[in-house]
């Protein structure tokens, strides 16, 4: 039997250390890949939306799916269902720019159903009409030829919010 060397982190958990390219797909050890996002980060909703919207406008939605997923894990338990449905939209993207016609839209449209039960509140700004109808427009419409990221990069707030 042979025995497989797992990328362990600083705290010893299994972690792969690969590089990731903008979609984060993993590349060969050794190759140049994009900076990943630092776990754990514990930012404010503002700061969350800022960050995410620069990762999406810049084609990087899987990075920008992980700072969402550190508002969900550190945030109120409230507001779980708004982050982890923002992560889903993120994530959806990212499997639609990657190709995967059947996993972008379903979580695109997981996402827009978990964020619309906010959408009376429209909280910190998010435009929740507005990512709801883009989701379910871009899952209508995804094929197996992966989309633009960049070009289908979603306004996270409405216009005029900070």
């Amino acid at each position: 039997m042979t025995e497989s060397r797992r990328d362990r982190d600083i705290e010893g958990r299994a972690r792969n250390a690969r590089p990731r390219d903008g979609l984060g797909r993993p590349l060969p050890y050794g190759a140049d890949g994009v900076e990943r996002q630092p776990e754990g980060v514990v930012r404010a909703p503002r700061e969350t939306l800022r960050e995410a919207q620069r990762l999406l406008d810049s084609g990087m939605p899987f990075h920008a799916h992980e700072v969402f997923e550190d508002a969900w894990k550190s945030g109120p338990d409230e507001e779980e269902p708004l982050w982890r449905g923002m992560a889903q939209l993120a994530v959806g993207l990212t499997h639609a720019a990657r190709g995967n016609r059947t996993g972008g839209a379903r979580l695109l449209l997981r996402g827009a159903g978990r964020i619309s039960g906010y959408a009376d509140r429209a909280p910190y700004g998010i435009d929740v009409g507005g990512l709801t109808s883009w989701a379910h427009e871009l899952a209508e419409r995804i094929g197996d030829t992966p989309v633009d990221a960049v070009a289908e990069a979603p306004r996270l707030t409405r216009p005029g919010v900070e």
